[in-house]
C-alpha cells in the first residue's frame, strides 16, 4: 500500500481522468493481491512489479476499447490514451512535490508527449525506476527504454527552450 500515491499518479498520466485511474488502481491491487503468493521478491522489490501490473491493465483496456464498435456520432472524438541500466532515475521527493505549482508549460509539454515516451519518462524521472525496471514494467527491451527516454528528453528540450531560457538554463539536447 506504500506505493499507492506513485501508482495513482502514473494511472492518472496514463488514463487521463480520475475515474479510469481509480479503476486501474483497483484492478492493479486486486491482481497483485491475487498473485501475491506467486510473487518472488527480487532485489528491486514490489514497486516495479506493481507498475508492471498497472501498465498491463492499462494496455489491456486500450486494446479492448480499440475492438469496441464505434457509433457514427463518435467518429470525431478520439481520446488521447543512455546511461547505466541499473542507475535509478532522478526521482524527486514526491511527498513534497506540488504538481499544481509546476509551470503549466512543463505540464503541457509532458502531457503532449506521445504516450510511449511519456510513460518511460515518468517511470524513470518521477518514479525513480531504473532502466531495467522500466523495461520490465513496460515489457520492452532495455534498448527501447533508453531510446524512448532519449527521444522524450529531446522533444522536451525542444518544446521547453523558452522556459529554460527564462530560468537561465542552456539547452543543448537531452544530455547523457
Amino acid at each position: 500500500m506504500a506505493e499507492m500515491d506513485s501508482l495513482y499518479r502514473m494511472a492518472m498520466h496514463l488514463a487521463r481522468n480520475p475515474e479510469d485511474a481509480s479503476d486501474l488502481m483497483q484492478e492493479t491491487y486486486l491482481k497483485a493481491f491475487k498473485a501475491e503468493a506467486r510473487f518472488e521478491l527480487r532485489e528491486a522489490g514490489v514497486r516495479p512489479w506493481l507498475f508492471k501490473i498497472l501498465h498491463n491493465n492499462f494496455y489491456t483496456r486500450v486494446g479492448k476499447k480499440s475492438r469496441e464498435p464505434v457509433l457514427s456520432d463518435d467518429l470525431s472524438y478520439q481520446p488521447g490514451p543512455g546511461g547505466d541500466p541499473n542507475e535509478a532515475g532522478p526521482a524527486w521527493d514526491l511527498k513534497h512535490l506540488n504538481w499544481e505549482q509546476v509551470d503549466d508549460r512543463l505540464k503541457k509539454a509532458i502531457h503532449d508527449l506521445p504516450e510511449h515516451y511519456r510513460e518511460v519518462l515518468l517511470l524513470w524521472a518521477v518514479e525513480g525506476l531504473k532502466y531495467r525496471e522500466v523495461a520490465e514494467v513496460m515489457g520492452v527491451p532495455l534498448g527501447t527504454v533508453m531510446s524512448r527516454l532519449y527521444r522524450a528528453r529531446s522533444i522536451l528540450a525542444q518544446s521547453l527552450g523558452d522556459l529554460a531560457a527564462e530560468h537561465g538554463i542552456a539547452v543543448d539536447g537531452p544530455g547523457p
